[in-house]
């Protein structure tokens, strides 16, 4: 129950140095965004890639400064129970004229934990559902930008308009020519309406909405809006690249969901993303992309701490509206994490076990240290997001029996029993994929070939972004519902430029030749890609498309010249959209990287 009166002295006090934390967070968050744009505009890639691993440490440092602030100050571990309910209304309060009330109540949920044991996680304390609304929320400050600008074209007036809707981002770098750029988005927009633009009927309201920030990633800007004619509404994307001679042109142009659901994936890194107001970013997104949670918007947006938020209410949701049990994961078991699932829910669980068999060398801090680098880094489109959690009370009874043994068995520092909880203290989710051994054993053969050729592909994306997956082998890369192939176990992974790629020596001797050991020394971070053929290529029907489009997997001197381009300061050009969508023009060498500063060996991840 909530108290009828307000009478800590010191609750208001808490609740503002509470919102002056999330308040300074915001505002680092919103600067290294708005930054973006003149990194972007300067061709500084390494900065951007910095810049982008930095931003997610933001939030949980200024947690622990408020946590710090808040026992300094106030004394808050001497605060009644009473008096945090105080608080929390208090906190109500400050937030009912704020732009981002949604981020802020996380904000206060993640300070309030470090300070209260987890008994007192109930809705009395914390924000277990939102208190605020977000909806039309607008800044209505004079000379403040609105969400989304609307333009309303005529048919004759299109290109015109579209040539305006670019050119009011005012991107400080000259375009090589926006006027031919958007003849190909207007030629693709009649491909993609199947009739030419003269015959498309135009009704009373037509419209053009486009986000008033670009959204920046690796190498792109992009514009992201929607065209509306009617009651029928087109999403619309634009991809800006710079040219072979450092100049802007628009890359490819988008109008359909699926392709900005791939635009929006969960193995991409996070854009980033001046907003204001971040729930109406989310509510225009989703108009869009109706099939996309809003908390995987709010984590593609740069805000995961919300979307961790939102995708645990929306678990708690589906546990309380299912009831098949959680199991252990189908497939093959791994040896450092236990992997288990719900069936009706599309996410598995991972628990990093105490004890790993041989030949595994390494430890929990570790493991962890794979999954954060891979939080900071370039994803590429490769590698599946995480969402890392602490302390996750799940309901006991709706674990099959086998999965309590091995939780028991091999996780026994994790769990611990409350009641008719069963609490996890650290656990990663992430989302489910057909494992791709089980894929290859189902496929046809038409099937099979190109999965191994979009498993080949990913690989050479993550070789281009500096990542070695390490263990290679297929149960550790999935099938998206896209058809494309991601890598999600992340135990073994390193930077390319910490490998050291080498041919197998030739035998010295007959007994070398014979031997069924390994002959010749082999240093701890020593590669020999001639040996992933024996452990991936057994299967005929599937050594045939591999030799065919990546025998050069298997030759040394192909990852040895990644390294070397990557130690150069070469930045890999990703394309979150099929190559053949790019327009003619773009077909071009990329621009020559910068290369790195001194103080920097390889690029920050």
């Amino acid at each position: 129950m909530f108290p009828h009166r307000l009478t800590d002295s010191r609750a208001f006090g808490v609740a503002r140095a509470m919102l002056d934390g999330f308040n300074r967070h915001y505002s680092l968050f919103r600067e290294a965004s708005a930054s973006a744009k003149a990194r972007f505009e300067t061709s500084d890639w390494h900065g951007q890639q910095r810049a982008q691993a930095l931003r997610i440490e933001f939030y949980d440092k200024r947690v622990d400064e408020s946590a710090q602030r808040l026992q300094n100050e106030f004394d808050v571990s001497s605060l009644s129970m009473d008096g945090w309910q105080q608080v929390k209304l208090h906190y109500i309060g400050l937030l009912v004229e704020h732009h981002q009330p949604e981020l802020a109540e996380t904000f206060f949920n993640s300070v309030t934990v470090k300070l209260l044991h987890r008994s007192y996680f109930r809705n009395d304390f914390i924000f277990v559902r939102p208190a605020v609304s977000t909806e039309y929320i607008e800044n209505d400050e004079p000379g403040a930008l609105p969400t989304y600008r609307a333009y309303y074209p005529t048919r004759d007036s299109m290109h015109s308009t579209l040539m305006r809707v670019v050119d009011n981002f005012q991107l400080q770098c000259p375009f090589e020519d926006l006027a031919r750029d958007i003849d190909h988005v207007m030629n693709a927009l009649q491909e993609h309406i199947g009739l030419p633009l003269a015959q498309w009927t135009l009704r009373p309201n037509f419209q053009l909405q486009v986000l008033s920030s670009l959204f920046y990633r690796n190498k792109g800007a992009y514009v992201v809006g929607k065209i509306v004619n009617g009651f029928t509404e087109l999403p619309l994307a634009l991809a800006i690249l710079h040219t072979a001679d450092g100049r802007l042109a628009i890359d490819t142009a988008m109008f359909r969901e699926d392709e900005l659901l791939i635009l929006f994936s969960f193995a991409r890194a996070y854009f980033m993303v001046d907003m204001d107001i971040p729930s109406a970013y989310v509510m225009f997104l989703r108009g869009m992309m109706p099939r996309k949670a809003r908390s995987e918007l709010y984590s593609a947006l740069g805000l995961q701490k919300q979307g961790k938020n939102m995708f645990y209410r929306d678990f708690l949701h589906h546990l309380q509206h299912s009831s098949d049990n959680f199991r252990i994961a189908p497939g093959i078991k791994g040896m450092v994490m236990l992997v288990f699932d719900l069936p009706s829910y599309p996410y598995v669980f991972k628990v990093i076990k105490d004890f790993y068999p041989a030949p595994k060398d390494t430890t929990r801090e570790q493991i962890k240290g794979k999954y954060l680098l891979v939080k900071q880094h370039d994803r590429v489109g490769r590698m599946a997001d995480t969402l890392e959690y602490s302390d996750v009370l799940f309901p006991h009874a709706r674990f099959e029996p086998e999965l309590i043994d091995e939780l028991k068995h091999f996780c026994p520092s994790l769990i611990e029993e409350d009641g008719d909880a069963l609490v996890i203290h650290h656990v990663y989710i992430e989302r489910r994929m057909i494992p791709l051994n089980i894929y290859l054993q189902e496929a046809t053969p038409e099937q099979i070939e190109k999965a191994v050729v979009e498993y080949g592909n990913a690989i050479k994306d993550l070789v281009a972004a500096n990542i070695f997956p390490g263990d290679m082998l297929f149960k550790n890369f999935g099938i998206t519902r896209h058809g494309k192939v991601v890598f999600y176990d992340y135990d073994e992974i390193e930077y390319i430029t910490d490998c050291n790629f080498r041919r197998v020596p030739e035998p010295r001797t007959e007994e070398e030749e014979m031997s069924g050991e390994i002959w010749y020394s082999v240093g701890p971070h020593d590669v020999f890609p001639e040996t992933f053929a024996p452990f991936l290529l057994g299967n005929p029907a599937v050594r045939e498309p591999f030799m065919k489009h990546h025998a050069d997997l298997l030759d040394a001197e192909f990852w040895q010249g990644h390294k070397e381009r990557i130690l150069a300061g070469h930045v890999h050009d990703v394309f979150p959209y099929e190559l053949n969508k790019r327009f003619a023009h773009m077909h071009k060498p990329p621009a020559a990287a910068k290369p790195l500063p001194a103080a920097l060996p390889q690029p920050v991840a």
